[in-house]
C-alpha cells in the first residue's frame, strides 16, 4: 500500500480548528441624564457556535458575567453582564468567548430554590429542609399541589426583593420584605424565625388570597379574572441560578383558558436581575392567542392609594396584615406596581375590593411586562405613597429609555 505523502498529512492537521478565544467589543450607552446601575446587557450566543466559557473586561479589568442555557439543551444561549453608567455615559466592554473551559465563578447576587416538603420526620424544622429540586410537575388533577413544596412553590430574590410563586391554579406572586440589602431566603426560606427577626431578617409582607398579588397572569371570562385551570399538567422549574440573574419558569400544559376554544400551552418566565427590585415577566404560548383574553394587575391592598398613568403603569400603596393568623403578625405597608406595554392592554378595569386589573390582548404568541414592589420596612427604600409613586415615574422613564447596546 502506498503511503500518504507527508505534505498531505501536514495539510490535513492544519485544517483542524484552533479556537483560543474570540473577542467582541460591546459598546453600552446611557441616553439619560441620570446615573444608572446594574443595567442588564444580554448577548445572544447563537452566531458564535458552542460557547463553554466567557470573560468580560472593561479597561482590562474583569467583571462578572453569566452564561445561560435557556432551552436546557446543554448549550449556552445567552451571555449577560451588568453595567454601571453615569449620565449620558458610554462604556466599551471586551467580551471573549471560548469553546472550552467552564464558566468563571463570581460572587452570587441572586438566589433561587425549590424544596420538597418533608413530612416523614416531625423533628425537622421548616427552615432545615434540604430536598432541593430543579423541576417539579403535577398533573392537573393533583389533590393539593399547593402543599407539595416548601414555601408552596419556587422562590427567588435579589438583594432588594424576595418572591415566591404558588404552585397551584392561582400562580400568585407573594412577597418577602427586607430591612437590609442582602440575600436572605437561603437562611429563612420565607419563614423567618423569632431569632432571625431579632437579627433584622425580613419576612412575608403580603396577604394575597385569590387576588393577583403582584402581577400574576390569569385568564379573563369577560367580567373577571380566572385562575389557570383546568390544565393537563403544571410545572415549575429553575432555568438559571445566577450569579447575576435567576430565571424560573411556570409551564401550564393543556390550559382551557376559554372553554369555547382549544386548550393552549403557556410558559411564564420570570427573570430577576441582581440589584433590581423589579422583575421581568415573559409569557409564551404554543400558538397564536389573538382571539383569547387574559388579565393581570395587583391586589387592592386594604385602604390603599392608587396610582395610574393610563399608559400601562398601575400601582398602589397600602397597609394590611400579611396572614390570616394576625396574632403573630404586625400590619405591613407595601408599595406594588405592574407595568404593561400599551399594545397589550385592551382595557384598564375600575378598581374593586380585590384588584386593580388590566384586560390583555396578545397579538401572536408572546408578551412581556414587569412587576415591582417595595416594603416600608426597608432601610434603603420608600416610606410613603408619594415617594413610591415618584420612584415609579423615574423607573418607567428608564424602562422606556433603555441603554443602547452595540456589538462591534
Amino acid at each position: 500500500m502506498m503511503k500518504k505523502p507527508l505534505s498531505i498529512l501536514v495539510l490535513t492537521v492544519s485544517l483542524l480548528p484552533v479556537f483560543a478565544g474570540r473577542n467582541i467589543t460591546v459598546v453600552v450607552t446611557n441616553p439619560l441624564n441620570s446615573n444608572r446601575s446594574d443595567v442588564p446587557v444580554v448577548l445572544s450566543l447563537n452566531p458564535y457556535g458552542r460557547i463553554q466559557s466567557a470573560l468580560v473586561t472593561i479597561n482590562g479589568k474583569e467583571i462578572p458575567c453569566q452564561l445561560d442555557d435557556l432551552n436546557q439543551d446543554e448549550t449556552f444561549d445567552e451571555l449577560c453582564f451588568l453595567a454601571d453608567l453615569g449620565k449620558k455615559e458610554m462604556k466599551e466592554y471586551t467580551v471573549t468567548l471560548y469553546e472550552t473551559g467552564e464558566p468563571h465563578p463570581y460572587p452570587t447576587r441572586v438566589y433561587t430554590e425549590m424544596l420538597l416538603r418533608n413530612t416523614s420526620d416531625k423533628k425537622l424544622k421548616k427552615n432545615q429542609q434540604n430536598n432541593f429540586l430543579e423541576s417539579i410537575t403535577a398533573r392537573g388533577d393533583a389533590a393539593d399541589a399547593y402543599h407539595m413544596q416548601h414555601h408552596h412553590g419556587v422562590a427567588f430574590e435579589s438583594e432588594l426583593n424576595g418572591i415566591r410563586i404558588y404552585f397551584d391554579a392561582r400562580q400568585t406572586l407573594d412577597l418577602y420584605g427586607k430591612y437590609q440589602k442582602r440575600l436572605e431566603l437561603k437562611d429563612t426560606q420565607f419563614y423567618t424565625s423569632d431569632d432571625q427577626k431579632a437579627e433584622g431578617y425580613g419576612d412575608d409582607v403580603l396577604w394575597v388570597g385569590q387576588t393577583f398579588g403582584l402581577g400574576a397572569f390569569r385568564g379573563w371570562d369577560g367580567t373577571k379574572p380566572t385562575h389557570v385551570k383546568p390544565v393537563r399538567s403544571r410545572t415549575q422549574r429553575i432555568i438559571s441560578y445566577g450569579p447575576l440573574r435567576t430565571i424560573v419558569e411556570i409551564v401550564d400544559r393543556g390550559w382551557k383558558a376559554d372553554t369555547t376554544k382549544m386548550p393552549i400551552n403557556m410558559t411564564i418566565r420570570y427573570t430577576q436581575y441582581a440589584g433590581h427590585r423589579d422583575t421581568d415577566v415573559d409569557v409564551y404560548f404554543n400558538k397564536d392567542v389573538s382571539d383569547y383574553r387574559f388579565s393581570t394587575g395587583i391586589i387592592n391592598v386594604k385602604d390603599s392609594k392608587e396610582f395610574t398613568d393610563k399608559k400601562g403603569l398601575r400601582a398602589c400603596w397600602g397597609t394590611d396584615y400579611p396572614a390570616t393568623d394576625t396574632t403573630k403578625w404586625k400590619r405591613e405597608t407595601v408599595g406594588l406596581a405592574v407595568l404593561v406595554p400599551k399594545q397589550y392592554i385592551e382595557s384598564e378595569e375600575p378598581a374593586n375590593k380585590d384588584n386593580y386589573a388590566y384586560v390583555l390582548k396578545v397579538n401572536g404568541n408572546h408578551m412581556t411586562y414587569k412587576v415591582n414592589y417595595t416594603s416600608a420596612n426597608e432601610t434603603f427604600g420608600y416610606h410613603s405613597a408619594n415617594e413610591w409613586f415618584d420612584y415609579l415615574k423615574a423607573w418607567r422613564k428608564e424602562v422606556d429609555t433603555p441603554a443602547v447596546i452595540k456589538v462591534l
